[in-house]
């Protein structure tokens, strides 16, 4: 061999973020004048450099160099052993390349950064959040939260289970903020989530640290004030509606069921018959359960106008029938008929005009209903117009009383004249 190396020391400490260094001895055992560069090779290359970087030596001779090491406060340099090599390279013999190695022990160091995520949250009584630790130590890390002291007004409740984190990494951890009591009404309540606490360990240098995380949890009203001023609105709009408007209308609608009963009251009462030349008035026999009423008569054209009423009443679960029949002599041209179910019964209404139906009508269909034909209905002397109600049920007129029958009034009109004899 024509050159010896041997560094200063067996090991070398280094600490992170400081600069160490160390010697080499380079000897030109040749018999000419030799220059050497020096390369440095394995983990500690990117932060070592040889000075000076160039070295000549006369044969025989020997001369030390400085190994300088900055090795940066970075995860990206693990904590532990290293090794460091220098390749010792003669300019005029390359043939005779010499490494140098010794051991580099890197020592550990711990740094965490923490943060709650998001630092402030808004609900009705529990948010959740995450503490996100990013490791910028060079060892593995194992980290955890702690609880913070019993708050009656505020818990936390954290994740108990430990998370590794190595060099360069990140971790996420959980908790969950619950305020004790539900706010109602009123303003927004601030509660601090602090301290919560992040105990972290550092595996290889046994280092402990503390973190404190401070937040907020804005505890928002389960009824808020805007929607306070609408349940107000709709409250003032349902008093408005009781106190004012549901009576007027309720009223109207009374005076309007007491004059449409009083019409038909005043349209059942009977009505004189007009006198014949001879003095004696005409005829209207009866119903079977009701009663043909009084005709109005008036004079037009060759016939006089002319209308009947028949009123029928039964119970609950019967049938009745009422029949209006036309005086003999005559002819009843039926032009029109009304039906009066003032008191809103419930049942069947038929009405046939002798042995011809008209109509079959559902009485809780109805209150009042009329018909009208532009073709007189002809119905002949002694012939009937009739009117059969079967009751299921009597209905409740204006007064509020419920009827304890069914009441039911038809009116006919035409045109009554003479028969040619």
């Amino acid at each position: 061999m024509t050159t010896t190396t041997e560094f200063g020391l067996p090991t070398v400490v280094v600490t992170p973020g400081q600069e160490t260094s160390t010697t080499m001895t380079v000897r030109n055992d040749s018999d000419i004048v030799e220059a050497y560069e020096f390369e440095v090779v394995g983990g500690c290359a990117p932060w070592t450099t040889v000075e000076p970087a160039r070295l000549s030596l006369y044969p025989g001779t020997s001369e030390q160099v400085a190994v300088v090491l900055r090795p940066p406060r970075s995860p990206d340099v693990r904590a532990g052993e290293v090794p460091l090599g220098v390749r010792v390279l003669p300019a005029e013999r390359p043939e005779s390349v010499v490494v140098t190695e010794t051991t580099v022990i890197v020592e550990p160091f711990a740094k965490q950064r923490a943060r709650l995520i998001p630092k402030r949250r808004r609900a009705w009584r529990s948010a959740r959040y995450r503490v996100e630790v990013q490791n910028d130590g060079n060892t593995p890390t194992v980290v955890t939260l702690s609880l913070p002291e019993a708050d009656d007004h505020l818990k936390i409740a954290v994740s108990t289970a430990p998370a590794t984190v190595d060099p360069g990494a990140k971790a996420e951890l959980e908790l969950r903020a619950r305020v004790a009591k539900t706010l109602w009404f009123g303003k927004p309540a601030v509660w601090p989530v602090w301290p919560v606490r992040l105990d972290a360990v550092a595996l290889a240098a046994e280092e402990r640290h503390e973190h404190e995380l401070a937040g907020e949890l804005v505890q928002l009203p389960i009824l808020s004030k805007w929607l306070l001023s609408l349940l107000g609105a709709l409250l003032a709009l349902l008093l408005a509606w009781l106190l004012l408007v549901r009576p007027a209308v309720l009223s109207a609608a009374r005076e309007a069921a007491d004059g449409r009963a009083q019409e038909i009251a005043q349209a059942a009462e009977p009505q004189a018959p007009a006198e014949e030349p001879g003095g004696a008035p005409d005829q209207q026999p009866a119903g079977e359960q009701g009663q043909g009423q009084g005709q109005g008569q008036g004079t037009s054209g060759g016939g006089e106008q002319s209308s009947g009423t028949v009123e029928v009443r039964t119970n609950a679960g019967q049938r009745a029938t009422g029949t209006y029949v036309v005086p003999e002599g005559k002819v009843f041209h039926i032009t029109d008929i009304v039906l009066a179910n003032h008191q809103g019964d419930e049942g069947v209404l038929t009405i046939a005009f002798g042995e011809r139906t008209i109509t079959v009508i559902a009485l809780e269909t109805f209150r009042n209903q009329d018909y009208h034909w532009v073709t007189p209905i002809d119905i002949p002397e002694n012939g009937t117009v009739t009117v059969t109600v079967d009751c299921a049920r009597p209905g409740t007129p204006a007064s509020g009383r419920q009827a304890p029958n069914c009441a039911q009034l038809l009116n006919v009109s035409g045109e009554m004249g003479d028969i040619a004899r």
